[in-house]
């Protein structure tokens, strides 16, 4: 009797474990989940997540701006075969419903910045291509607390879509979120050694109110919260005279926008520039910034190097 049930306890563990293995095993290719992200950013955490269970595309890749991104016809295949489409949302991809309209295709469509506390800004929500007056601000992603949002969003969107990939894409995005909570931990220490008067830049567009909400660094921006915004004459003539008033430590150029305008700022007012911020797109496998954590290891480190004297 007891012979036939450690048998039976051996047989049932034999069966769970076997279970759990096949649903963590990677897909066969043809059986993958057709995963399409926005942008680079995105796609990271959909491959984080989805690991070899999906193949995952993005619509505006590395060094790419989604602020001034024009759909093609690929573009439109993309969307027509996949399964799920990951948006930011907060009205960043103000092409993004003629797309899917145009692609005829039948994905489902997850919103990552779903449950994450907006934030408004001077030149929020997006009219068309550009952002309008008063609404939020888009780049959530930029606190690394905002990130785990994304990712438990990502995570159940794919668990959705793929149910029996579910062990798999907890199993993921659980160990993903352990490397954001050290990340944050990360950030929080190194801005902690800039003196508090120090804790203050010039970026090129207003693509970091969610790091200034969360780290407490200020950052002032002579353009909007999209790249494809012109300031005027005068808003330069003001960031320059703020610069010298406020003795702001350093400006900073970011990867995707125009390097003229923030050399001007710096001629004008006699500052340095403190280095390049990755704000809207990740950079190629070459580049400073090919992941997530990289980025933001990356923007820390420029900005401790420029301000923590």
């Amino acid at each position: 009797m007891m012979m036939d049930a450690m048998a039976r306890s051996r047989r049932l563990a034999f069966w769970v474990i076997a279970i759990v293995l096949a649903a963590l095993a990677p897909a066969r290719a043809q059986d993958r989940v057709e995963v399409v992200a926005s942008f680079s950013i995105l796609g990271d955490f959909a491959r984080a997540v989805g690991g070899a269970r999906t193949d995952v595309t993005t619509l505006v890749g590395t060094n790419g701006d989604v602020h001034v991104f024009t759909p093609t016809p690929a573009d439109a295949r993309k969307v027509a075969a996949a399964k799920l489409v990951i948006v930011n949302g907060l009205g960043l991809e103000g092409w993004l419903s003629r797309l899917v309209q145009a692609s005829g295709g039948h994905a489902a469509i997850v919103v990552a910045t779903t449950g994450v506390p907006s934030r408004g800004s001077a030149a929020g929500e997006m009219s068309g291509a550009r952002h309008s007056e008063g609404s939020a601000d888009p780049h959530a992603w930029q606190s690394v607390a905002n990130a785990k949002i994304y990712v438990a969003n990502i995570r159940d969107a794919l668990i959705a879509a793929d149910p029996p990939g579910e062990a798999a894409y907890r199993a993921n995005a659980a160990a993903y979120l352990m490397k954001l909570d050290a990340l944050d931990r990360e950030v929080g220490e190194a801005v902690a050694r800039i003196p508090p008067e120090r804790r203050k830049v010039i970026s090129t567009h207003n693509a970091f109110s969610y790091f200034e909400a969360a780290y407490g660094i200020a950052f002032i921006a002579p353009q909007g919260v999209s790249t494809d915004s012109e300031p005027s004459a005068r808003d330069i003539a003001a960031t320059v005279t703020q610069i010298r008033t406020a003795k702001i430590p350093a400006i900073f150029l970011e990867n995707l926008s125009d390097p003229r305008l923030i050399r001007q700022i710096a001629a004008e007012a006699g500052a340095r520039v403190g280095g390049t911020l990755y704000s809207d797109s990740l950079s190629d496998e070459k580049g400073d910034a090919p992941t997530y954590i990289d980025m933001v290891r990356h923007n820390i480190k420029a900005l401790t190097s420029a301000l923590a004297k």
